[in-house]
């Protein structure tokens, strides 16, 4: 090899190994941000189904009704309402006929 190529390669390390000392101190510098943590339990991802569109989403986005104990989930207000319509029909008597 040349001499010209080894100061060549000499001054391109040289080079290299400043920028690493630089960028090394300036983010030694910066504070940290901490990452945001996890949503803690089972409930972290979870998807449930909507009562009456059938779609999946996630838990944490889903509109929560308690019915007899039973946890129903709903992607929006309006499939709940449907929800809680169809269930006061069926519940009411028939009337009776002449």
């Amino acid at each position: 090899m040349s001499a010209g190529l080894i100061r060549l390669i000499w001054y391109a390390f040289l080079a290299y190994l400043i920028y690493a000392v630089i960028r090394f101190f300036s983010r030694s510098g910066q504070k940290t941000r901490p990452r945001p943590a996890a949503k803690s339990g089972r409930e972290a991802g979870l998807m449930v189904r909507d009562e009456v569109c059938n779609t999946y989403l996630p838990r944490e986005d889903a509109v929560r009704e308690v019915q007899g104990g039973k946890e129903l989930f709903f992607c929006s207000q309006a499939c709940r309402k449907k929800y809680l319509d169809r269930g006061q029909e069926s519940t009411r008597p028939a009337s009776p006929s002449p």
